[in-house]
């Protein structure tokens, strides 16, 4: 064809009048081989639904699945792993892939926020939970601090689903804003539909007779919008997936790909004995707190169950891919001796600057896999997979964008990375492996910044009262944080000190105050 066009306009003065001929061949000629090859045809497929399936206060520890591992990735089993019963999580597992160093902030709002805007609670600056009543700033907090939460300007993951044809549904606790606030109704912040979503970060209680804190326990954190199962044997656990079952029923009848946030009250206090698992731990050698509080996650499990099987029924279960996750460390009212209680063998717990307040589960699969199937092959998750590199609730925004294939908006700045390529069990070598847990508030533990950074983890104590504190653990060696290595290793601690001071300028994060002073950090001589 390129030969033929050269021919053709390279005639010569004396064969000007035979081109109209020529043209006419020349039209001819392309319009013959644009038929012989026809654009290829792109091949539509059906955008996958999404489920988020986000366990409060769920630990590490807290599940019968062992997400512990040796220095060779294998998987170690606790007693604590043999204490609770968790047979979905296990399933889903052995279908899919579960990343062993998956951290999340300590406590659950800067968590929340951060997998809604795929931001550092550095950046976001909701660096502590939100009461729902009042500035939760505690004594020393930044007076700045983002106490008002998400609100309608914010870019969140629900409102970029919407804006790509997705049916956005919002079920359980919300707690992204105080009341009077905007984020107080998910609805605001790019869910279609909201059940059960508020301000408060627990519920009033867990049981249908007590109307969910509305007929008797804490009326001021009653359940929003589950009126119909007052006065009813039915634990919100169960109520909050009847729910979410219905509204994924709904969606297919509406033929919009769906994306489900399954946001759990469970495993918060009030710790009330979930009735169909209870008996289950009366033998455990636990006290009963505790046996309550295996109860909330075995019913947590059945939840998971129900949900995927519901999914299958419908006939979604191909085109469905679910994210497990929970949002901080452990909360199980399991006695802290020397800092190791409910998240054993890491330290720490829900709140703590150590692991045991930052790791937690983490497990991705499609709900019915099938390798033929042309979407999942897009986005591969491997069977019975184990990812031993590190993971965030930060990489959660961009990753849902990538497996939607939803353009997040211009300039707008993330802190994470897609978890795609690690789902199929593969390093993905383009991420830091880094983390950053920036606590600026009085809690559990006080005033501190945790970094990690590939092997290394450093812990900055602020000077609030007197000279600061310095953490430093090789974790890859000592991932139960035993040994401070500070003293004993001033380059390393001086190399990931300035290292953090430049992320956190980066991300123009908050310090604690002391008066007008605000306190910085300050980096050890080496």
């Amino acid at each position: 064809m390129l030969f033929l066009l050269q021919r053709l306009f390279k005639l010569n003065e004396r064969h000007m009048f035979a081109r109209p001929i020529y043209l006419l061949i020349l039209l001819l000629l392309i319009f013959t081989n644009s038929n012989a090859n026809p654009p290829a045809k792109k091949i539509k497929t059906t955008p996958p639904n999404i489920i988020i399936f986000l366990v409060d206060d769920m630990g590490l520890m807290d599940t019968s699945l062992p997400f512990a591992v040796d220095g060779n990735g294998n998987a170690i089993v606790h007693p604590l792993n043999q204490f609770y019963r968790t047979p979905n999580m296990e399933m889903l597992a052995t279908q899919g892939t579960k990343f062993t160093n998956f951290y999340a902030h300590s406590v659950c709002s800067p968590t929340r926020t951060s997998l809604m805007t795929g931001q550092n609670s550095a950046r976001h600056k909701v660096t502590n939970w939100i009461k729902s009543e009042e500035n939760n700033k505690t004594p020393f907090g930044p007076k700045e601090w983002n106490w008002k939460g998400l609100d309608k300007e914010n870019v969140t993951l629900p409102r970029v689903l919407q804006a790509n044809g997705y049916k956005t549904i919002h079920v359980g606790k919300a707690h992204f804003g105080p009341y009077g606030s905007e984020g107080e109704d998910p609805i605001n912040l790019g869910f279609d539909v909201n059940i059960a979503g508020s301000s408060i970060g627990q519920p009033g209680s867990y049981y249908g007779m007590e109307g969910f804190g509305h007929i008797a326990g804490n009326k001021a954190r009653a359940v929003p919008g589950l009126e119909k199962y007052h006065n009813k044997d039915i634990f919100l656990t169960e109520a909050l997936t009847l729910e979410a079952n219905a509204a994924i029923s709904k969606a297919k009848e509406e033929k919009k790909p769906f994306f489900l946030y399954m946001s759990h009250y469970a495993l918060h206090a009030p710790f009330n004995p979930d009735p169909r698992f209870i008996d289950n731990y009366k033998d455990a050698g636990m006290n009963e707190r505790t046996q309550a509080y295996a109860s909330l996650v075995e019913g947590m499990d059945k939840s998971l169950g129900d949900l995927i099987e519901h999914v299958k029924k419908l006939g979604l279960g191909e085109n469905t891919i679910i994210l497990f996750m929970g949002d901080n460390g452990s909360d199980a009212p399991i006695k802290l001796i020397d800092n190791y209680g409910s998240s054993t063998p890491f330290k720490g717990k829900k709140g703590k600057h150590w692991d045991g307040g930052m790791r937690v589960p983490f497990i991705t699969s499609w709900v019915t896999p099938n390798q033929k199937n042309k979407g999942q092959r897009k986005i591969p998750i491997g069977s019975n997979a184990t990812q031993n590199q590190i993971g965030t609730v930060i990489d959660v925004f961009s990753t849902v964008c990538e497996i939607s294939s939803t353009e997040m908006p211009e300039q707008y700045i993330t802190d994470g990375f897609s978890l795609t390529t690690q789902f199929n069990g593969k390093e993905n070598k383009k991420r830091t492996n880094e983390f950053i847990n920036h606590f600026p508030h009085k809690h559990r533990s006080s005033y501190f910044t945790s970094f990690i950074d590939n092997d290394w983890k450093i812990i900055y104590h602020y000077q609030i009262k007197k000279a600061p504190k310095y953490e430093l653990y090789n974790i890859t060696n000592d991932p139960f944080e035993t040994t401070n290595l500070a003293a004993d290793n001033p380059l390393k601690l001086n190399e990931m000190m300035v290292k953090l001071e430049i992320e956190l300028t980066q991300m123009e994060a908050l310090y604690p105050e002391k008066g007008e002073e605000m306190l910085r950090l300050i980096i050890p001589q080496q």
